[in-house]
């Protein structure tokens, strides 16, 4: 089992980040089948005023490439995706069109 820590911001509006919360709270389920069967055992999102931190524990059939192809391919992914871009937005650093972005660990205990 292997574990990813990737980050994200949403755009500093409280009404928007409420709204995020709400679909959040209620994740369609052709996405949480999306998630499951791309490997991905368990993923959490954490929120700090309008950041975001997903910890996902992946198991051996995992990667982002073929998490990446497969979302490409899901028209339900795609539509929750467009959505939620209206509530995200890069964090500082990132690449032109990157939304989650992979963070570096750098201790463990």
């Amino acid at each position: 089992m292997n574990r990813y820590c990737l980050t994200l911001d949403l755009k500093d509006d409280a009404d928007l980040i409420r709204e995020y919360e709400r679909f959040h709270a209620n994740v369609w389920p052709e996405i949480k089948d999306s998630i499951r069967s791309s490997g991905i055992e368990s993923m959490q999102i954490y929120r700090f005023l309008n950041r975001l931190c997903m910890i996902m524990d992946v198991n051996d059939n995992f990667s982002f490439e073929l998490k990446s192809a497969a979302d490409a391919d899901n028209p339900k992914v795609q539509e929750w995706e467009n959505l939620m871009w209206k509530f995200q937005q890069p964090v500082p650093g990132s690449k032109a069109g990157e939304k989650w972005v992979l963070m570096n660990k750098i201790f463990e205990l």
